[in-house]
């Protein structure tokens, strides 16, 4: 799965969308949560970045607490799900990030086998995209949401040492066919949605403190029992 991320770099989104002539008016983030508001460049405006609240929710749904479950999607089953096959072929986004977390497992063969975080990043430090779903959602109210999705995959070799599954990354060949606005056939886009290049990525243990959503600084990203670093460039020394 992905349920935690960073976008630190970015005044270097315009490398990832050029075509995009303003930048985001968004702080850096070091620890971005489920059912936090995230920046999204959606398939119905992709000339700009929006904010979507992460966690779908359906058109069809009551109220806005299926979120909580919808923050990933999985790829194999996008054109079956009821809550996903609509946005899979209609809504689709890509999600900034310049890294992301996940917890690996002490191989010690222990029920409570202790958890570090690690984060993952490619090794070019350059942010990259993860491929998303958005939906509208209007409340019984009738106040407008606008939620998305990280869809996930099969995990690569380096992400198999922490997890059954990863976050579907783009590469920026794939990004203007994933943005199409027009409706695309059930299973036309599922070859994009594939694990990304384990050699172009690393990963490597970060504090705890990224364990809780609360915190939100540069130690979520510093190695374990250090202090934090001045800049996401120092990270693994």
């Amino acid at each position: 799965m992905c349920g935690r991320y960073t976008l630190v770099r970015l005044a270097d989104l315009g490398q990832l969308f050029p075509w995009i002539e303003e930048g985001p008016d968004a702080p850096p983030r070091y620890n971005i949560a489920p059912t936090q508001p995230i920046l999204a460049v959606a398939n119905d405006a992709p000339d700009r970045f929006d904010f979507f609240f992460w966690g779908l929710v359906p058109r069809w749904a009551k109220d806005a607490s299926v979120a909580s479950r919808t923050i990933n999607a999985r790829s194999e089953t996008l054109s079956e799900r009821p809550a996903f096959r609509d946005a899979y072929r209609h809504r689709r986004c890509l999600i900034p990030a310049d890294g992301f977390y996940e917890w690996r497992k002490a191989d010690d063969g222990s029920k409570r086998a202790k958890k570090t975080p690690m984060y993952v990043r490619m090794k070019s430090r350059e942010p990259f995209a993860f491929a998303g779903l958005w939906e509208s959602w209007r409340s019984p109210e009738g106040s407008e949401m606008r939620s998305c999705t990280i869809i996930t995959t099969s995990p690569n070799q380096l992400m198999r040492t922490m997890h059954d599954r990863m976050p579907v990354i783009l590469p920026h060949s794939a990004h203007e066919t994933w943005l199409r606005e027009s409706e695309v056939a059930p299973g036309e886009l599922d070859p994009l949605l594939v694990p990304y290049r384990d050699d172009e990525m690393e990963a490597g243990p970060v504090s705890v403190l990224v364990n809780s959503p609360k915190n939100e600084t540069p130690g979520c990203i510093a190695p374990p029992d250090e202090e934090p670093p001045d800049s996401p460039q120092t990270l693994f020394g």
